[in-house]
């Protein structure tokens, strides 16, 4: 590592015109006859005309003032995001490297292209991307917004949180560190932008916002074991982008892109920035991260369908269909399925405990389930899981393993 750095509301008015044909109503239903009066009946007429008049005049005020405000504040926040873009541009790289694959005829040579960010730690600059972008690349290079690249090093990399710490000898005045911020602070409806290098376009940044949290996915580098807490984002991101940093208005990274939804559209996915500040001092350290804690099970969430073919009448949580031999589960006795069964098309194994909650917190799926465990448990620590067995709640101490590695 020789990369050092130095050191009052407004209301509508109430209706003018409406007040006074109400005033007069109250007026015309008097039992005491009144002679005509037109000096009376012209000031009522004015006062219709004026109130009419007023009202007509507030609204058109209000939509020239509104259309106005509007319109500066989209420019400003037009200006804002092109000043960050440029604030931020010379920190994303674009990450290359060699993948070569023995065949019948011979070594296959494929490129792979990713990309990256600049992160400053502990004083030392690396660049932060994804496992799948460099797991079993070689040569990898990193080019930097001038176009300047150099050769590269797999500091180290988690499979189970699409990361990868990335070293390189690029001199110091190429580095522009990003600032990692903290993503328990996200909510859905966040503003966000992804900046990155999709099918090679160097530099390329898109918007959108946060659409859900607490996501599950699955990646084949992770062995089918799932990507706990994933950020759900509807900022557009194709093949190229993987690796980048997400966003936030301050410029700050709550993210890595990381993966897409084939053939959907504003479906896009990033690993939190809380793993990036939980795990890097382990991947630049130790060349891994081995603190994900294991549970040992295998299931599905619980639907209404489920629990109609179970005969429970649960219809929330993750229904465990197998326990792991010798897995925390196991150990601690809950059970996994015994009948498999078709509910709505597919085989479902019926029969075993269903979670309901995890240290009182209740659980409602898969997403539930992997994101506290993620973000609140680690390997060793016992935690009390609340089933339902036989339409019975049941609690169980589990005392966590540590998560196998994946099967390559």
């Amino acid at each position: 590592m020789s990369n050092r750095s130095k050191g009052s509301e407004l209301t509508c008015p109430r209706d003018l015109a409406g007040a006074v044909q109400a005033s007069n109503a109250n007026l015309g239903s008097s039992a005491v006859p009144r002679a005509p009066n037109r000096g009376r009946t012209d000031a009522n007429r004015n006062r219709k005309t004026f109130g009419a008049a007023s009202v007509a005049t507030l609204i058109l005020v209000s939509l020239l003032v509104g259309g106005f405000l509007g319109y500066s504040f989209a420019s400003r926040s037009i200006n804002d995001l092109a000043a960050l873009y440029d604030g931020i541009k010379g920190s994303v790289v674009v990450v290359r490297g060699i993948v070569v694959q023995l065949t019948i005829l011979g070594p296959l040579y494929t490129l792979i292209q990713g990309s990256g960010f600049v992160c400053n730690f502990t004083g030392d600059m690396v660049i932060v991307t994804n496992h799948h972008v460099v797991a079993s690349a070689l040569n990898i290079t990193v080019t930097f917004e001038n176009g300047n690249a150099y050769p590269a090093t797999l500091l180290g990399s988690d499979p189970y949180a699409d990361l990868a710490v990335l070293s390189t000898e690029a001199p110091l005045s190429e580095y522009g560190p990003l600032e990692i911020a903290n993503s328990s602070t996200l909510r859905v409806g966040d503003p966000v932008m992804a900046v990155g290098n999709p099918f090679g376009l160097a530099g390329t940044m898109t918007t959108g916002i946060v659409s859900q949290l607490g996501r599950t996915i699955t990646a084949e580098a992770a062995g089918g074991y799932p990507l706990a807490n994933i950020i759900q984002i509807t900022a557009p991101i194709n093949p190229g982008n993987s690796g980048g940093p997400l966003l936030n208005l301050q410029g700050q990274v709550v993210g890595v892109t990381t993966a897409i939804v084939p053939d959907s559209q504003g479906v896009g996915f990033a690993v939190p920035s809380n793993a990036i500040l939980r795990e890097i001092e382990s991947l630049v350290k130790e060349g891994s991260y081995n603190r994900h804690p294991w549970l040992g099970v295998l299931g599905v969430d619980m639907t209404y369908e489920i629990s109609e073919a179970m005969g429970t009448n649960v219809t929330y949580g993750w229904l465990i269909a197998q326990v792991v031999s010798g897995g925390p589960a196991e150990q601690a006795g809950l059970r996994g399925g015994t009948e498999q069964v078709v509910v709505t098309g597919r085989q479902v194994v019926i029969g075993g405990d269903v979670i309901i909650a995890i240290d009182g917190v209740r659980i409602l799926d898969i997403d539930g389930l992997s994101t506290y465990l993620e973000e609140n448990a680690v390997p060793g620590q016992t935690i009390e899981v609340t089933i339902v067995r036989k339409n019975q709640q049941v609690s169980v101490s589990v005392e966590l393993g540590t998560r196998p590695p994946p099967a390559m």
